[in-house]
Formats: C-alpha cells, sequence, structure tokens
C-alpha cells in the first residue's frame, strides 16, 4: 500500500547506470553537499527537485510515469583540489519542457534547486541543449539582410547605439536623446534591456518621442533611421 514519509532521493534518482540521449538535456552541476549528505543523494536531490521529485513520497506519485520524466543524476565525479566539491551531471528528458521557452527551461533547471537542505552550495557549470530543443525556438523573424533593407544601407557595417542613462530619462528627454544621435550619424538607436513601461517613462509616450525625433532626423538628413524598442 501506500506509505507517505520522507526517502533518499538516490533511491530514484541516482541511475549511473543511465545512458544519455541525443534528445536529452545534459546539465553539469557543482554540487557542496551538507555535512554527512552523500553525493550520490546532494546529485541526487538536485535531479528530483529540478524534474519530478518533492521532499516526500506522495500518492499521486503512481498517476504519472517517473521513468519518462524524472530527472537522472547519472554520474558524480569530485573536484579536483576541491575536497567536498563534485560536479553532478543530470540528464533531463525533453518532454519536461515546453517548446520554445527559455523561461520554462531555466525556471526548473535554475530556479528550483538552490532551497533545499542536501545541499550547502549550487552552482550550474555547463549545459547542453539537444538541437531538438533548440529548433522548437522560432528564432528572430528575419536577419541582417531585411534590416539593410529597411535601412537602405549597404556596403558598411551598420553603426548604432543603445541610449543611455538606461533608467531614469522622462519620455520627452529620451526621445531627445534618440534625435541626437540620429542626427549626429548613428544608423539607429535602441532601448536598454532594463526599459519597459516604468512610471518615468510608459512605453506610448517613449513611442511618440521616439517616432517624432526619427522622423525629424530623417528629414534633416535624408536618410533612413531606426530605433528599436523593447
Amino acid at each position: 500500500g501506500f506509505k507517505a514519509g520522507v526517502k533518499d532521493y538516490r533511491l530514484t534518482y541516482y541511475t549511473p547506470e543511465y545512458e544519455t540521449k541525443d534528445t536529452d538535456i545534459l546539465a553539469a552541476f557543482r554540487v557542496t553537499p551538507q555535512p554527512g549528505v552523500p553525493p550520490e543523494e546532494a546529485g541526487a536531490a538536485v535531479a528530483a527537485e529540478s524534474s519530478t521529485g518533492t521532499w516526500t513520497t506522495v500518492w499521486t506519485d503512481g498517476l504519472t510515469s517517473l521513468d519518462r520524466y524524472k530527472g537522472r543524476c547519472y554520474h558524480i565525479e569530485p573536484v579536483i583540489g576541491e575536497a567536498e566539491q563534485f560536479i553532478a551531471y543530470v540528464a533531463y528528458p525533453l518532454d519536461l519542457f515546453e517548446e520554445g521557452s527559455v523561461t520554462n527551461m531555466f525556471t526548473s533547471i535554475v530556479g528550483n534547486v538552490f532551497g533545499f537542505k542536501a545541499l550547502r552550495a549550487l552552482r550550474l557549470e555547463d549545459l547542453r541543449i539537444p538541437p531538438a530543443y533548440s529548433k522548437t525556438f522560432q528564432g528572430p523573424p528575419h536577419g541582417i539582410q531585411v534590416e539593410r533593407d529597411k535601412l537602405n544601407k549597404y556596403g558598411r557595417p551598420l553603426l548604432g547605439c543603445t541610449i543611455k542613462p538606461k533608467l531614469g530619462l522622462s519620455a520627452k528627454n529620451y526621445g531627445r536623446a534618440v534625435y541626437e544621435c540620429l542626427r549626429g550619424g548613428l544608423d539607429f538607436t535602441k532601448d536598454d534591456e532594463n526599459v519597459n513601461s516604468q512610471p518615468f517613462m510608459r512605453w506610448r509616450d517613449r513611442f511618440c518621442f521616439c517616432a517624432e525625433a526619427l522622423y525629424k532626423a530623417q528629414a534633416e538628413t535624408g536618410e533612413i533611421k531606426g530605433h528599436y524598442l523593447n
């Protein structure tokens, strides 16, 4: 029958006999176990908490196929020169992750594994993403040639910059900076990755002032200009 309670992760998630598949996502973690915790248990804990495991046995475990969906710690090796550190290699089946979602993948692999008792320290050292997963990402809608066609710039590198300071400018002053850059000779300007629609500069206001700056710079230079908004 069903029996609740805490059990060692390594009983289920440490599988040194496992042979990795070409479609597996493979991760290498540097783990520092808590005193008294075997490295196999620490590696298995990482595999469990980043996939199908929880801290205790639950009856709903019987409603899924753990062998199909669980992460597996398939190899442990000591870190040379570090007596208490190990590299734990974990394989994840592709079906654990939403297609084309970096957020979903990293939420499991690096977002859900840093807060449990078996480990004193943990660091993701390496990650192998198979073509079967990377091909699910659509990527940019077009490449450099389309950008050149839109800007009518050929035969030389495109010249652009990010507006600084990246945060704190009003939309009007942001647009002023865009104009000065484009009027001064740049092909395009762009938002910093931190810029979105903060209280000091809402997206709609930024769009309007950047558009005004762009059209003004185009009229004065006779060249096509661009600005990339987040």
